[in-house]
C-alpha cells in the first residue's frame, strides 16, 4: 500500500510508502492520503496524527512527472479533508512542491537537519496555486523568495522563519513528532479542537483553498447515487427516486 496507517497509542501515524520513487505522489498516493485523513478524522480513539514517509532520502519529490494525481487537493489534510483534530509532519531529506502543501497545512512540523525544502513550480511552468497559503505561515518577503526563486531552504532557515517547529538529527524526526504527539494526547481535546477550530477560521485562505473546499462537496454531488439516478431519469424521461446518497 502506498499509504499506511498505523496506532501509536492514541496517535495515528500515516506514512507515504513509496520509498523507491522517492515517495513520489502519484493518485494511489493522494487517494490514500485521503482514505488514511478521512480515517483519522473519524477515529474517536486517535488524538493525534502523525504525518511522515518512508526512507531516508526524501519525504516526497512532488507528484510523480510520469503518473501525476488527478487532483492533488484532496490528498492535503484541512483541504482535501477537514480536520479538526491537530496533525504534525515528520520530514527529512527533500521535501519537493506538492509535498510541502502537505506539510504547510500541518499544524505542527518537526524536519530532520537534512531537509531541504524547494518550490520549483515557476521553473518547470506549473502550479496547483495553493502555494500561495504560504504568505500567510511566514514573513512575506521569505515565502515570495520561496515560491518564486526555486531555490533550497534548509532545515535551520526554515527553523529560523517559522516554517518549522523543530531541526532534529537525521533519523531522529518521527520520535520527536512522537513528543508533540504525546502532550496532545494527555491535552483536553474540546480545548485542542476548538483552538485548531478558531485558527482555522483565523488564517486567511488563498482563493486556490477555497476553490479546493468548494469542489469537494461540489465532486461529492456528482458522484453520489442520487447524482447517477439524476442523469439516468432525465435520459429516461422519468421522474427521479432519490435517496440521499
Amino acid at each position: 500500500m502506498p499509504v499506511t496507517y498505523e496506532m501509536n497509542q492514541k496517535t495515528a501515524v500515516i506514512t507515504i510508502d513509496r520509498e523507491a520513487q522517492l515517495n513520489a505522489m502519484d493518485e494511489a498516493v493522494i487517494q490514500g492520503l485521503r482514505a488514511a485523513f478521512e480515517r483519522y478524522r473519524d477515529d474517536g480513539t486517535a488524538r493525534c496524527a502523525i504525518l511522515c514517509a518512508a526512507g531516508d532520502r526524501a519525504f516526497s519529490v512532488g507528484a510523480d512527472i510520469k503518473n501525476g494525481p488527478k487532483e492533488m487537493w484532496q490528498g492535503v489534510p484541512s483541504v482535501g479533508v477537514v480536520l479538526n483534530k491537530p496533525i504534525i509532519a515528520a520530514v527529512q531529506g527533500y521535501c519537493v512542491g506538492g509535498a510541502y502543501i502537505l506539510v504547510q497545512m500541518c499544524d505542527l512540523v518537526v524536519a530532520s537537519e537534512d531537509t531541504k525544502f524547494r518550490y520549483p513550480e515557476a521553473q518547470v511552468g506549473f502550479t496547483g496555486g495553493l502555494i500561495a497559503g504560504c504568505a500567510t505561515k511566514i514573513p512575506h518577503k521569505v515565502a515570495m523568495e520561496f515560491m518564486l526563486l526555486g531555490q533550497d531552504l534548509t532545515a535551520e532557515r526554515a527553523y529560523e522563519v517559522g516554517m518549522v517547529n523543530r531541526v532534529v538529527p537525521r533519523g531522529t524526526q518521527l520520535a520527536a513528532a512522537l513528543e508533540y504527539a504525546r502532550i496532545l494526547e494527555r491535552s483536553a481535546p474540546l480545548v485542542v479542537e476548538t483552538i485548531k477550530h478558531f485558527v482555522d477560521q483565523t488564517v486567511p485562505k488563498g482563493p486556490a483553498e477555497l476553490a479546493a473546499l468548494a469542489r469537494d462537496p461540489l465532486l461529492r454531488v456528482r458522484d453520489s447515487e442520487d447524482g447517477a439516478e439524476g442523469r439516468a431519469a432525465f435520459k429516461a424521461k422519468r421522474q427521479p427516486e432519490f435517496k440521499g446518497r
